[in-house]
């Protein structure tokens, strides 16, 4: 089973969005980097976990 999941594409989409709806008022300043910490922390443990998981034992 081939898994192509792409946290880096899914982080850029995410932020994408985020940006958007900066830019179109929908969410103001501080809404932004409430969200966009949360994106970042949501990023970083998707990237701990993924670390490694096709990686022989010694």
């Amino acid at each position: 089973m081939t898994y192509n999941f792409d946290p880096e594409r899914w982080y850029d989409n995410e932020r994408r969005a985020l940006d958007e709806a900066l830019e179109d008022g929908r969410i103001g300043k501080r809404e932004y980097q409430k969200r966009l910490s949360d994106l970042d922390r949501r990023h970083e443990k998707m990237i701990d976990r993924l670390d490694g998981t096709y990686q022989l034992p010694d």
